[in-house]
């Protein structure tokens, strides 16, 4: 049976570009393009440069997976940043966006519903609502998220996705929850920037730490293939930390029961 109908209303590129608080952002939208990320690399990007558009054809998450969404469902855009903190400290700003992700939601839902699962997915108590995606080009970071906005239930491309929609019940202006995003980005990341422990407003959100997880490293990180144990805390560098003190930058996170 299909599910109930949704108002997609377009992005509109003036609208956004007026509900911004500062002039560090320039918002680009792209009717249809290959990936967000892709057109950033294309053009000799400067900090703060900010595409989105309505459709990615060859979306991409971490470790290569594919990112699918129906066109005007989904909120799909990737902005350029030049950190001024040493380049091995760069690993805590998929946390830092993560972390904006999940508290500009509640704010915009005046709930508590989504949270960070570690390193950087956001999740309702349904299913996964966002992904993120950071890459180091030039001399600085392409960040890349996808949120699930108004996707039906038919037109998710795994069984633990969900949208803000699903989930909530509410139909997100895109417009104003971009908007919304890239000014909190601004200031955490401006405070983390110029030397601010951002990790006390992460454990708020995660979902993560203090739970049981079991870790599925990449091959190269060795023979092992997994890791498991409490996840106990973060360091300044957004790695994590299991009980017995292994340390970990990367890996697919399952929550244990």
């Amino acid at each position: 049976m299909k599910g109930p109908s949704v108002i997609r209303a377009p992005l509109d590129e003036n609208v956004i570009s007026n509900a911004l608080q500062s002039n560090y952002w320039r918002v680009r939208l792209l009717p249809e393009v290959s990936s967000t990320q892709d057109i950033l690399k294309d053009k000799l990007v400067s900090n703060g440069d900010c595409v989105v558009t309505e459709y990615q054809s060859a979306g991409r998450g971490r470790l290569d997976r594919s990112f699918v969404s129906p066109s005007h469902a989904a909120l799909l855009f990737s902005f350029f940043i030049t950190p001024k903190r040493p380049e091995d400290m760069w690993g805590a700003v998929p946390l830092l966006a993560g972390m904006t992700v999940a508290q500009t939601l509640n704010e915009i839902s005046s709930s508590e519903n989504f949270s960070t699962k570690w390193p950087n997915d956001v999740i309702a108590t349904t299913g996964k609502v966002a992904g993120i995606l950071c890459e180091r080009y030039s001399t600085g970071i392409i960040v890349g998220i996808g949120i699930n906005v108004s996707t039906l239930q038919e037109e998710l491309p795994v069984p633990t996705a969900t949208s803000l929609y699903l989930s909530t019940g509410v139909e997100f202006d895109r417009n104003v929850l971009l908007a919304a995003l890239l000014n909190n980005f601004a200031e955490i990341f401006g405070e983390w920037d110029t030397g601010a422990d951002f990790r006390e407003s992460y454990r708020q959100t995660s979902e993560t730490l203090g739970r049981r997880v079991e870790v599925q490293l990449p091959h190269a990180a060795g023979d092992q293939a997994a890791a498991s144990g409490v996840a106990t805390d973060v360091d300044s560098d957004g790695a994590l930390i299991l009980d017995g003190g292994r340390r970990i930058t990367v890996g697919d996170i399952i929550h244990l029961r």
